[in-house]
């Protein structure tokens, strides 16, 4: 259990900041905006990606448009984290809102492809920040004992942008503009502004200590050359035996190393090398790679495979996401909703990387030819596993770690997450991207076209094209598409059995009772903060009744002389 330092007074001179249950719940408001804001954007881009792509001329590069936003989300996720911890997170927070929100306007007036990518990765700056903060928040004000059922509706939150997202971004292909996925973001990111400016007050502080810059420079590389190397390497363009491919590799392992020495070494590191040593935090952290490799992975495309290999429109594939929305909103709350009755947290974990495993499994059968009411069957079974393990994974990770750590415990935990879902976008996507591109080369070419009008239809091919193909083509292409990702979940499904084997031996321990801002003696919460809140508004009460009474006073005896006279 984590013991509190009771404040008597807050660092910049003021009264005692008051955790109380109406103050959480208004703080709770301001993080929902932002996390519907970053989750949104994810999953909204995936029904517009073959539009996106068929528009701008980059069939081949598509997987940059995914890489581009993880990449720097991961990248920016342990800076937010740390900062947080030494600077307050408030700030912090209506930044990264104001980052995401205008990098959205720049994605709908992108102009040409890469453009469009520069944009996303600006947008994946903003993102980084509000996933990490909202959840790092949530561990100030809300003790792990209790943190379930919080923790439980932001993993609904991503579920509902599971589908909300494709749901939207189809509709928009389909009766406006791709464009309109991002132009939703400003009316969203504005309010979410405001929410934060006027409900997420939370104390500031300052640095005690000289930042970290070498280490967050140096873990800026090692992530870049990471991405890099996993994405030249699974390439056709370069592949394994690549020099520019071991180049990328060389400057992994030469700024992880450096990363490392800068660590062991900082005054105050971004990333604390000590909370290696800490089996349940490794142990839990480890689940959250292995899942993010598969989870994105496969998150990534199945919108694009219903709609070109099932033939379906850009809003129906949307709408086909509904049965994962709601596996992974009722297993959330479920499950957090039953550790907070409990205490208990190690079964969801493993309950849930067997659900998922089995999903995918099942999604390696995936044919042009599957069942409507079949795909949604799996994608149910995904989304219920993964409501098991998601925010169930955050809340070991802060209760394993002392309340100074918790954004930076936070951020790694979530940088791993993501490290493994770029590397499973990049080496997963560029397989698929590969082998769609040669499928789609020899359709083409056997339908009688040149070497060069095959690049040229196989990089602007997008859904709306495919009813004005002739039907042997038609076939080929939705075929096409089938063979490029269906076998790709097989090469998935190791890492949930990794995955599966960390869950077994994962470490249970009690859940704290204290909230972060209590136990680190920035506030003072539960039934103290309760009663010093209800005598502030009781002599609030009393100076007001004071003042009305004094000001009855004064107009009595302005109107007295009046009255006398009048007598008179």
């Amino acid at each position: 259990m984590t013991t509190a330092t009771v404040p008597t007074v807050r660092p910049d001179g003021d009264a005692p900041f008051l955790l109380t249950q109406r103050r959480i719940w208004i703080i709770f408001s301001a993080l929902i905006a932002g996390m519907l804001l970053s989750s949104l954007d994810q999953t909204i881009v995936s029904t517009a990606m073959p539009t996106i792509v068929g528009e701008l001329g980059g069939v081949s590069h598509q997987v940059w448009i995914t890489t581009a936003y993880i990449l720097a989300t991961t990248i920016v996720m342990p800076i937010y984290g740390k900062f947080g911890d030494v600077l307050g997170r408030r700030r912090l927070f209506m930044v990264a809102i104001a980052i995401f929100t205008l990098a959205s306007v720049g994605c709908a007036f992108a102009t040409d492809f890469w453009m469009f990518v520069i944009f996303r990765a600006i947008q994946g700056v903003g993102g980084g920040g509000l996933m990490i903060l909202s959840q790092a928040i949530i561990a100030d004000i809300v003790p792990a004992d209790q943190r379930g059922k919080y923790l439980g509706p932001i993993g609904g939150i991503f579920g509902l942008a599971a589908v909300a997202g494709p749901l939207l971004g189809g509709f928009f292909v389909d009766h406006l503009t791709w464009q309109w996925a991002f132009y939703i973001n400003i009316p969203i990111g504005i309010a979410a502004f405001l929410v934060a400016v006027f409900a997420l007050k939370l104390p500031n502080k300052k640095a005690e200590k000289p930042i970290d810059w070498l280490g967050v420079l140096f873990l800026s590389a090692a992530t870049t050359c990471l991405i890099f190397f996993t994405d030249f390497g699974g390439s056709a363009d370069f592949g394994w035996d690549s020099t520019a491919t071991w180049a990328w590799g060389a400057g992994l392992i030469a700024s992880a190393g450096l990363f490392i020495f800068t660590e062991s070494r900082a005054a105050d590191p971004i990333m604390p090398l000590s909370m290696f040593r800490n089996p349940i935090f490794v142990n839990a952290t480890a689940i959250g790679m292995a899942i993010g490799i598969g989870m994105f992975a496969a998150l990534g495309f199945v919108p694009t495979f219903l709609q070109m290999s099932s033939g379906t429109s850009a809003a129906a594939s949307g709408l086909l996401m509904l049965p994962m929305m709601v596996g992974v909103m009722g297993t959330s709350i479920a499950s957090g909703l039953l550790i907070t009755k409990t205490g208990k947290y190690k079964l969801f974990p493993i309950l849930g990387t067997i659900i998922v495993g089995a999903a995918m499994v099942m999604m390696t059968t995936l044919t042009a030819a599957t069942p409507i009411w079949l795909i949604c069957t799996y994608l149910f079974l995904f989304g219920v596993g993964l409501g098991c393990i998601m925010q169930v994974v955050v809340l070991v990770v802060q209760n394993a770690v002392p309340a100074s750590d918790l954004g930076t415990a936070t951020s790694t935990n979530n940088y791993f997450r993501e490290v493994g879902a770029a590397l499973g976008i990049a080496v997963f996507g560029t397989l698929f991207t590969t082998r769609l591109t040669e499928n789609l080369t020899k359709v083409f070419t056997d339908a009688g076209a040149s070497p060069e009008q095959a690049g040229e239809a196989t990089s602007t091919i997008d859904p709306s094209v495919l009813s004005t193909l002739p039907d042997s083509v038609r076939t080929g292409v939705v075929d096409a598409y089938a063979d490029a990702l269906a076998p790709v979940f097989w090469y998935l499904v190791p890492f949930i059995a990794v995955a599966l084997i960390l869950a077994l031996f994962l470490k249970e321990i009690p859940l704290s009772d204290v909230a972060g801002l209590v136990a680190r003696g920035e506030a003072i919460g539960g039934e103290e903060a309760e009663r010093l809140e209800a005598e502030r508004i009781e002599a609030e009460q009393h100076r007001t009744a004071d003042a009305d009474g004094a000001a009855a006073r004064t107009r009595g005896a302005r109107r007295s002389p009046q009255r006398d006279r009048a007598g008179q």
